[in-house]
């Protein structure tokens, strides 16, 4: 046992088949992400703006007319634009991004240039995309554009289709010659780095895009990661390559990767690209834009074992933020402000699918709200959760200026109390708490708050300490003093406390911290440091007393420590603390920490 003091700073199927169709004619983590001593030139916080896609891939009533995915076009792309200058553009938003199609007919039927490139269909953007561009800028907005990974089935032309400014160089030298496709719905061929023509199709693309203007590019079904693994759907090079051509273009030229990317490629993405999606497309393909279970709700699951990766230079992209239309979005009140709470406090993007034309008022105040807004773009870092993944969460960061966001979320499916409780942002005693989103002080609350949430509800405060730190007892898992059941071991790990841990703690493997001394009969908090690839369950009960059974978020991988806190009932004197597997696998287990005194 030993004591320390410190502060603890807290797309889917149906996507996969249209881009099939198209074809066939991814508190204690501080971010690391970009971080040096100059800002850097982009992405020096999360971009805001508005994206194409959630309208084109929704079933709503009038959205597409003229078929599946037909909103894309020219007239309604600058509609959007001219709507965001008017209501948006004060408040931050300035990207307007084009998604994908917009190189397809209403068939999705593939236009492509004599160099093969993606060339503008003249029905859905008649005045072409430099035109489109130039209109978006005239409004002082920044504009967008996509592409997928790789080279397109449709630009291939047998292989003697020339590669711009490269002589001698055809389609046929730069892929390889058994044509095996990439990307996430396998629309194109593999590009072969190896070969000397490849990087000049690259170069080729972006500068056709630079030319046209363009300050925005998606580059989607991006590997590993988009459902797909294995070198065939390994882009990586691919992005190495797009980030070198656009710097060569001169233009700045955000590149943001997408979807579900490979978190164990994320020193990848840092590094060549200033943005990433972490998860699947947050629309449901159905009658509205999104559905809570489809997919809103994973993001609490899958944020979590990101959050270190995020940083100026580079953010984790949750997708779009779709809570401004009421009916059309597909949600409850309560849902669209924690969908815009969790966003705000993981240092998201902040764009928009909605049509911007018909905001209703509490849409129009949850993408305008100053102080939220100012929490996502300023200096606070990503919160993490504090609590379990369980329904009841608590997020929290500590910000520069020693204030804490904190955020409460009731995932479950009916009315809940959540409580924050000083002792998991590392203090006791007092604390003042203001309301960001209704921009209210609520007054002084001792050790906790407590708030009832409806279901999906959530509250986002700025919480500032007037009270004492925390001192705190750690116990090794691997202490001697432990007692070790089932296949629970110890093991050797480089990045735990004391270089060990307590791995195989499953099917009903236990581990059993022993002597944990405390002064008075209380609940407290304990944290937990532990280890997990993946969100993993354990039953934690005191001196062999009922389990209450914890979900613990992913650490992103194996090699990761990352901690939550929970209650636990605790006796004056010596007490007993057990973590058991149950039926399933629990995370491993690096050490405890107990609240001692203030």
């Amino acid at each position: 046992m030993r004591s320390s003091s410190y502060s603890v700073m807290p797309a889917r199927t149906l996507r996969a088949l249209v881009v099939l169709a198209l074809a066939a004619g991814a508190v204690t983590v501080a971010p690391t992400a970009g971080a040096e001593t100059a800002a850097p030139a982009l992405a020096a916080k999360p971009y805001m703006g508005w994206t194409s896609w959630s309208m084109q891939s929704s079933k709503y009533p009038g959205l597409n007319p003229d078929g599946d995915y037909s909103y894309l076009t020219e007239a309604n792309v600058l509609e959007q634009s001219d709507a965001m200058a008017a209501k948006l553009k004060k408040f931050g938003y300035e990207y307007v991004n084009i998604d994908a199609g917009w190189w397809m007919d209403k068939t999705w039927k593939s236009g492509f240039d004599r160099y093969g490139r993606q060339k503008a269909d003249p029905v859905r953007f008649p005045s072409g995309m430099k035109a489109v561009a130039d209109r978006i800028h005239a409004k002082g907005l920044k504009a967008g554009i996509y592409l997928p990974a790789g080279l397109e089935k449709g630009a291939y032309g047998e292989g003697r289709t020339p590669i711009w400014n490269a002589d001698g160089c055809t389609t046929a030298d730069i892929v390889y010659g058994d044509l095996r496709t990439t990307n996430g719905w396998d629309s194109s061929y593999k590009l072969d780095f190896s070969r000397p023509c490849t990087a000049k199709y690259i170069d080729s693309q972006a500068q056709l895009i630079a030319d046209w203007g363009y300050d925005f590019l998606k580059l989607d079904g991006v590997g590993p990661g988009s459902g797909k693994s294995g070198d065939q759907y390994d882009n990586v090079a691919d992005v190495a390559a797009w980030h070198k051509a656009i710097a060569a273009t001169g233009r700045p030229i955000h590149l943001e990767l997408s979807w579900s990317l490979d978190i164990g490629h994320a020193a990848d993405w840092k590094k060549y690209s200033q943005g990433w999606r972490v998860d699947t497309d947050v629309e449901c393909y159905c009658n509205t834009l999104v559905s809570w279970e489809n997919s809103v709700d994973d993001r609490w699951d899958d944020t979590p074992a990101w959050t270190r990766h995020a940083g100026p230079g580079g953010w984790n992209d949750l997708d779009s933020l779709d809570v401004g239309n009421g009916e059309m979005d597909g949600l409850t009140r309560a849902e669209r402000q924690s969908y815009a709470t969790l966003w705000a406090i993981a240092k998201s993007p902040l764009y928009t699918g909605d049509d911007l034309t018909r905001l209703d008022s509490y849409g129009l105040s949850l993408l305008t709200n100053r102080e939220v807004i100012a929490l996502n773009q300023g200096a606070a870092p990503p919160a993490h959760p504090v609590t379990p993944s369980d329904p009841q969460q608590v997020w929290a960061a500590k910000n520069p200026d020693g204030t804490y966001t904190v955020a409460l979320f009731n995932l479950a499916d009916a009315p809940a109390a959540v409580t924050a409780d000083w002792t998991t942002l590392g203090f006791t005693g007092k604390a003042t708490v203001r309301d960001l989103w209704n921009h209210e002080n609520l007054g002084t609350y001792k050790n906790r708050i407590t708030q009832a949430l409806p279901a999906h509800g959530s509250r986002l405060f700025t919480v500032t300490p007037r009270g004492d730190r925390l001192t705190w007892t750690g116990i090794e898992a691997e202490s001697a003093t432990n007692t070790l059941a089932g296949n629970a071991s110890v093991a050797d790990c480089s990045a735990c406390s004391d270089g060990k841990k307590v791995g195989n703690v499953y099917l009903g493997s236990k581990l059993t911290f022993n002597d944990v001394v405390v002064a008075r009969a209380d609940t407290y908090q304990i944290k937990v440091s532990y280890i997990s690839g993946d969100a993993r369950s354990v039953d934690v009960s005191a001196n062999g007393g009922g389990a209450t059974r914890h979900k613990l978020p992913a650490t992103g991988d194996w090699g990761t420590v990352s901690s939550v806190y929970v209650p636990v009932t605790l006796k004056a004197g010596s007490n007993t603390i057990t973590f058991d597997s149950g039926t399933g696998y629990a995370p491993d287990i690096d050490r405890i920490d107990i609240p001692t005194s203030s």
